[in-house]
């Protein structure tokens, strides 16, 4: 459902050339898979799935999500994903159906379709009590529950979560786990990007590990942890990245 060949992205700068964010990265999703990125904040994360869901365009490599080019066919993209993050924000002055619905149309949902989606997507996620209170006025778990509304309204087939419970308080990102494994449940492929082990050793079928815009290790726990030799994430993540480090880190003359 995804496949990411050699995905780089880089910046010109002036004095020292071209930066990358993103260096040469590969990996695929299958459906009723959640793969994460694991990473510390800047390792290249955001910018891989920004990419993904069009709204960066790769300097070199190709990424194929739902059966689209990100390149050629953004519009197919777009109307086949669904984006959530954790700083993704409500529109104050609108009630929870009011903003799902109106994202609902943007996607093009027919309104008979669209009208039996929000009752269902609305029935799933509990959200009937507090349909119609504006999200000005909403707890912090009302108005996540909304973005997560809004990101499945039309039923995608591939769902991207990026960084989604920062922020979050413990009960509210527990909720909104369960919903995340729900949705593999259903089939759906997953691309969720953490920086938190726990999150990724609670849901991830796969993980790829990012530091500084590149792919150190990628697979299941148990095959890092049998390939590393080490029976801690915690422990194999920083060991991977100190490793990184010290190998790319310039000598002074």
């Amino acid at each position: 459902m995804i496949e990411v060949e050699n995905l780089s992205k880089y910046f010109d700068d002036f004095r020292r050339g071209k930066v990358y964010a993103l260096r040469e990265v590969s990996f695929d999703v299958k459906p009723g898979e959640i793969y994460g990125l694991l990473g510390p904040n800047g390792a290249g994360k955001t910018t891989c799935l920004r990419i993904l869901s069009t709204v960066l365009r790769p300097s070199e490599g190709r990424a194929i999500v739902a059966g689209f080019d990100v390149q050629t066919h953004p519009t197919q993209v777009r109307q086949n994903i669904g984006f959530m993050s954790g700083n993704t924000g409500v529109y104050d002055r609108m009630t929870a159906w009011e903003m799902v619905e109106y994202f609902g149309r943007l996607y093009g949902l027919p309104e008979d379709l669209l009208q039996h989606r929000l009752h269902e997507v609305f029935e799933t996620l509990q959200m009937n009590e507090f349909r119609d209170v504006l999200c000005a006025k909403m707890s912090t778990g009302m108005q996540q529950k909304v973005s997560i509304a809004r990101t499945i309204i039309h039923d995608p087939p591939v769902l991207i979560f990026d960084e989604p419970t920062s922020g979050l308080d413990v009960l509210v990102a527990r909720k909104l786990l369960e919903v995340i494994e729900s949705l593999r449940s259903q089939g759906k492929s997953i691309i969720f990007s953490t920086h938190i082990m726990r999150e990724v050793e609670k849901l991830c079928d796969r993980v790829a590990i990012i530091h500084k815009g590149s792919i150190l290790a990628m697979g299941t726990l148990e095959e890092l942890e049998q390939k590393h030799h080490q029976n801690d994430l915690e422990e194999l993540f920083f060991d991977l990245i100190s490793k990184f480090d010290a190998e790319t880190e310039p000598v002074n003359v």
